[in-house]
């Protein structure tokens, strides 16, 4: 049994944001992903997942998460998933490598034939996206109530089946219109969904005008996120409903549980990394379609994945970030730095054309912060520890 000094010494688990495929069934009118027919082989997925297993055996990191996403995931058939955990399996075991698999779908695809890879592979659960009101999810030559209709059957078939369902949210005009209890009613009282996260929206990848209209304005928004809290406290906290980001950042106000969204992570750059059906190594999939020029390189080439990170300039960029921040931003003011660390590159990015300026809900992040720190009764934040520097891969 390890004593308390050698679980600390323990390093969290590496992420990894794998499309298998940037093949898509839907015609989302604010998607940041470049579709193309590309698919990754069972052949190519060995590949990568070696390499990226001789990465982890490099700084002695025994876990791996792999968040399957895409494209539309389901466009892969079943069977193709079932090969592939096996894979998934047998490398793990001769690496002595535990590896964990989450499922990132819009449901279109879901059916029967489905439940037995989720249920072995993904352990009975899954993750899917639905905005209230749908106003720019569709399918292709369809309108966003009948991309609506289809997905609330299909999330209700999967239920049924037993399987768990986590949902990401993106608000948009009409969110902030229809208010926090018709948007919690929504998706707790009607579809009797327990786990749901609220995501600010991002003008990100190919330029389309519904993208013109985000980011949304802080006010409204700040408005409606703290409205949904109060409505979360009252009646979902106690009841068992996670709605992020309210309970982990509950979590660490109240027991200094840090383990917040991606978009505050003290350097994403060296947590996670994404790879497309391609080959190409990214930091996450909002920049591996879309932002050729912060690729950091591709997988497939003959290189490791040290080597590949260690040469990127774009990752360099990634990693300088957060102490650019420190000193160009007023960032080292402010009392949340060690839970936000200047938010996400790529909303900076998409909204300012420089990763190396802080994140554009800056405001609406401090409210939030300061909104779940009071309903934790105190707070355990500090700036204690920021480094300026960037880490070496």
């Amino acid at each position: 049994m390890p004593d308390e000094r050698d679980r600390s010494c323990v390093k969290p688990p590496f992420s990894l944001i794998l499309l298998p495929t940037l093949r898509c069934n839907a015609d989302c009118e604010y998607c940041f992903e470049t579709r193309t027919e590309d698919r990754l082989t069972l052949n190519q997925l060995a590949v990568v997942l070696r390499k990226v297993l001789d990465y982890m055996q490099d700084r002695q990191i025994d876990t791996l998460s792999i968040y399957w996403q895409g494209g539309e995931v389901m466009t892969q058939p079943p069977e193709w998933f079932e090969r592939a955990h096996e894979l998934v399996q047998e490398i793990a075991t001769a690496r002595e490598k535990r590896i964990g698999n989450y499922l990132q779908t819009n449901m279109i695809g879901y059916g029967p034939k489905w439940k037995p890879v989720i249920t072995e592979m993904f352990g009975n659960s899954l993750g899917t996206s639905m905005d209230f009101p749908n106003l720019h999810r569709r399918v292709k030559g369809g309108t966003p109530q009948q991309y609506q209709d289809l997905w609330e059957r299909k999330v209700l078939e999967a239920r049924e089946a037993g399987i768990e369902i986590g949902v990401i949210a993106i608000p948009n005009a009409g969110t902030v219109e229809a208010g926090a209890e018709a948007f919690y009613s929504y998706f707790v009282d009607r579809l009797g969904i327990r786990d749901f996260q609220v995501n600010t929206p991002f003008p990100g990848g190919m330029s389309k005008a519904v993208k013109c209209a985000h980011p949304l304005e802080t006010e409204d928004l700040s408005r409606f996120l703290l409205e949904l809290a109060d409505i979360w406290e009252k009646r979902g906290r106690d009841a068992g409903v996670r709605i992020g980001p309210f309970d982990k950042l509950l979590a660490y106000f109240e027991q200094g549980t840090k383990d917040l969204l991606c978009i505050w992570r003290e350097n994403c750059a060296n947590e996670f990394v994404c790879i497309d059906p391609r080959g190409h190594v990214a930091q996450c999939d909002c920049w591996v379609s879309s932002y050729p020029e912060y690729r950091f390189g591709n997988i497939l080439d003959p290189v490791s994945l040290s080597d590949l990170l260690r040469r990127s300039d774009a990752r360099r960029e990634f990693q300088m970030r957060p102490g650019s921040l420190i000193q160009t931003e007023e960032c080292l003011d402010c009392d949340y730095l060690a839970i936000c660390h200047g938010g996400c590159p790529v909303r900076a990015y998409s909204v300012h054309g420089d990763i190396l300026t802080k994140d554009p809900y800056c405001d609406l992040y401090k409210k939030i912060f300061a909104r779940m720190e009071a309903m934790s009764g105190g707070g355990c934040h500090t700036t204690a520890g920021i480094s300026t520097e960037p880490t070496v891969p």
